[in-house]
């Protein structure tokens, strides 16, 4: 098996980058879907997430109510440190679950936003930064997600720097350019893992 940690900062484009992983095959462990998944209606951690944050983070139907925490949390990164406590543990032992069930044979991508943040490169055979200037992200987030610019910045403040996650980087994609840019660079990274799988 080769471990893979996929990461980039928000709007970099690195969600693009893991689906056209897994078109070539590889398992996806995606650490933002398992993290959604922890905090679904009558889990443990969303009930610790309302025992530490208020019931003003739920929606009327009983679930969590997103954009509220996180006006909470990145505008305090204490708040978000306390966040990421309770339910860091809990993605990180599902995603042990999947990778398990991947099999001996397969390159499991692990896409995981705050990997620099974390510091869990070392888990890692090998990772995967996709990369963009933070002026590209800034107009991915405006334009294409309709995030307001203050909440984009704060965003983004509140993840590593670009240098950061380059400087953990054994393999980068350029994502600063149009879409059909990535295609080709992607296959190419996935020609070099599955090299080094085989090896």
């Amino acid at each position: 098996m080769l471990k893979v940690g996929l990461t980039g900062g928000i709007g970099a484009g690195k969600s693009e980058v893991s689906r056209l992983l897994v078109c070539y095959g590889a398992v996806l462990v995606d650490a933002d879907r398992i993290a959604r998944e922890v905090v679904e209606p009558g889990t443990p951690g969303l009930a610790s997430v309302v025992e530490t944050f208020g019931p003003g983070v739920l929606a009327a139907d009983g679930t969590l109510d997103r954009p509220a925490l996180g006006a909470i949390v990145f505008a305090d990164p204490d708040r978000l440190a306390a966040l990421n406590a309770l339910v860091h543990p809990l993605v990180a032992a599902r995603a042990a679950e999947l990778e398990r069930a991947a099999g001996p044979d397969a390159i499991v991508v692990h896409d995981v936003p705050l990997l620099a943040e974390n510091g869990l490169a070392p888990l890692y055979d090998l990772v995967v930064v996709v990369d963009a200037a933070p002026e590209t992200q800034l107009d991915r987030l405006v334009r294409l997600r309709g995030m307001t610019e203050r909440d984009a910045r704060a965003r983004m403040a509140a993840q590593a720097t670009r240098e950061q996650r380059l400087a953990v980087a054994d393999l980068v994609v350029d994502n600063d350019g149009p879409l059909d840019d990535l295609e080709p660079q992607v296959r190419r990274i996935w020609a070099d893992l599955t090299a080094r799988a085989t090896r």
